[in-house]
């Protein structure tokens, strides 16, 4: 196992220099006492040298010991519950948490990064710190002032952990046909009583209660409500009660992931509180679905970005073969490194890495200005939210498993075996893809919803927020900034037609939403590549400004055109795909 550096200097880059991020923090009066530069590197190597450190030795052993079902309890592996002491102790939980309630209140734009650096060295560990941030920020957007007082403290300091009980065995993702349910109780609380499958982090021994945030109906109503349901009842006094019938039916056998622990929950006249309105519980909920897809993309970010450096180190050092042209050095084997194909593939990693970072990052400061700007750069920013999550969630993934099985291919049959440590990468990152919602339903929310949603208005404004900042751009090939805006004309032409024809072709937005959302990430890394090597043309690191205008100019010439050859795709509609009868399958 190679040891992992965080790409510190890369972060650091994206913060200060592509996104401006200490303007945007003085800008915001709830950021500017709270973080400065000075304060985000600190954190920055902080989290690497806890990732480096603590995180990483845990990932190999706890994919070999898995969790174990034993009674009523879930047991991590070996060194998981003294790892997440260190790493609630040290407030690390309550990153982004509301200072009011013991979180430290830093940006979403830190955050991402720290998130990810959690995910390129132990993506099972970091899994259960997501649930409970994810859990938290639903609690706060939508509880009562009493509920938020009495779970947010514990939930920011690690002392209790928090899930997200969506799936039940017949519904899978159409949560309309949930069974579980919630009757009202003389007190104002209700009895919940169901069963969830699927659900992440559902229990564990890290910390003393798990509080479960779960979907069920009220009688005689057709919506779906949100309710907190703790596993452990909690008194008035704050203190932790008596169980609360909740409890793990089973946990799930993974491919991967198998230190987290997926349970199937079941609910036995459990105590819970309303969160929001009757019937809103899918509003509610999705503040922590989208926060916890964006948080899942971050997944298969990291996974991209352990498989290169894994890759990169040992295609430096590996011997076999020699380079087309004869040995530099006259050796009868040259390191690996110098082979066209083995060149092409981390090309593509590091392009698609490192902009995804980018899109990670760029995602973090819209989701900041959503929470603290004001007025019309605060409704601006919420459009953007919408548009980018589904993008953040399924391009970062799709990538991250593209790039990871790519990675696994530099190290040849060695990365087919347990030795090297890559093959638990492929493995881990395969589920991002699926949960949180199929990246197929990303697409689909991405087209139907965010792009046609509102007749294709919210893209067309952030294609024109993109030309304007080419425009800007000074260092970069003109070339390659004529070749970036056309393939966003394209995009918005194409976006317009399935606009106009989705109705009378009903199918047309199902079938072409993957192609679409596709060709949408590839543009948009495009304009990232663009904006970065422009930004690095003046770095005081020359090498740092010359590896970004190498990877620049590798994705313009290599990977840029994949967004129209997408977009060929969805010119074609639905026909093809939908012409078959269903028997003939």
């Amino acid at each position: 196992m190679y040891p992992y550096q965080a790409p510190l200097k890369d972060m650091q880059f994206l913060l200060e220099n592509v996104f401006d991020a200490p303007t945007t923090w003085q800008q915001l009066p709830a950021m500017a006492e709270t973080v400065d530069m000075d304060t985000a590197l600190a954190i920055l190597d902080e989290s690497a040298k806890i990732s480096r450190d603590l995180l990483q030795p845990l990932n190999r052993n706890g994919d070999e010991q898995g969790v174990v079902h034993s009674g009523n309890d879930i047991i991590t592996p070996d060194g998981f519950k003294e790892a997440y002491n260190q790493f609630a102790e040290g407030g690390w939980v309550g990153l982004c948490g509301e200072a009011d309630f013991g979180g430290m209140g830093m940006p979403k734009m830190l955050g991402v990064l720290v998130d990810e650096m959690g995910y390129s060295t132990c993506n099972s560990f970091t899994l259960y710190n997501s649930l409970t941030a994810g859990a938290a920020l639903c609690i706060n957007a939508h509880a009562t002032d009493e509920l938020k007082q009495t779970y947010l403290p514990n939930l920011y300091s690690g002392q209790w952990a928090g899930a997200m009980d969506m799936t039940e065995p017949h519904a899978g993702s159409d949560l309309r046909g949930i069974r579980t349910k919630a009757e009202p109780l003389e007190d104002g609380s209700y009895s919940i009583t169901g069963n969830k499958i699927f659900i992440t982090g559902g229990d564990h021994d890290l910390a003393e209660n798990v509080i479960h945030l779960v979907l069920a109906k009220l009688p005689n109503s057709n919506g779906i409500s949100l309710f907190l349901v703790p596993k452990i009842r909690v008194n008035a006094d704050g203190s932790l009660g008596e169980a609360n019938g909740v409890t793990v039916g089973s946990i799930e056998h993974k491919m991967g992931l198998k230190a987290s622990a997926t349970c199937v929950m079941n609910y036995d006249n459990a105590v819970g509180y309303l969160i929001g309105r009757p019937a809103r519980g899918l509003v509610c909920m999705f503040t922590m679905m989208n926060y916890e897809r964006l948080a899942i993309g971050l997944q298969g970010l990291g996974n991209g970005q352990a498989a290169y450096q894994m890759a990169s180190d040992y295609a430096k050092e590996r011997l076999q073969g020699v380079a087309a042209a004869g040995s530099p050095t006259g050796a009868t084997s040259d390191p690996i490194i110098v082979h066209g194909d083995v060149r092409r593939m981390l090309l593509t990693i590091r392009a698609l890495t490192e902009a995804g970072r980018a899109l990670s990052v760029y995602t973090g400061k819209q989701l900041d200005l959503a929470k603290y700007a004001s007025d019309d750069v605060q409704a601006k920013a919420v459009r953007y939210v919408g548009l980018l999550t589904p993008v953040s969630k399924a391009f970062l993934t799709d990538r991250g498993l593209d790039t990871t099985v790519m990675g696994q291919q530099v190290f040849g049959g060695h990365g087919y075996i347990r030795e090297t440590g890559i093959e638990q990468f492929v493995r881990d990152t395969r589920i991002a893809q699926i949960y949180e919602g199929t990246n197929g339903i990303q697409a689909i929310d991405f087209l139907g919803r965010k792009v046609t949603g509102d007749n294709v208005a919210t893209l067309t404004e952030f294609v024109a927020d993109v030309n304007a900042s080419l425009a800007e751009l000074t260092q970069a090939n003109a070339d390659h900034k004529a070749t970036v805006s056309q393939v966003f004309a394209e995009l918005l032409a194409t976006a317009n037609y399935i606009n106009d024809n989705k109705h009378e072709q009903p199918a047309l937005v199902n079938s072409c939403a993957v192609d679409f959302l596709d060709a949408f990430g590839y543009a948009l890394y495009g304009y990232f590549w663009l904006l970065m090597a422009d930004k690095a043309s003046g770095h005081e690191d020359a090498t740092f400004a010359a590896q970004k205008q190498y990877v620049a100019d590798f994705y313009m010439d290599k990977l840029l055109s994949k967004s129209q050859y997408h977009l060929s795709q969805v010119n074609q509609g639905d026909k093809s795909i939908m012409a078959m009868p269903a028997e003939m399958f």
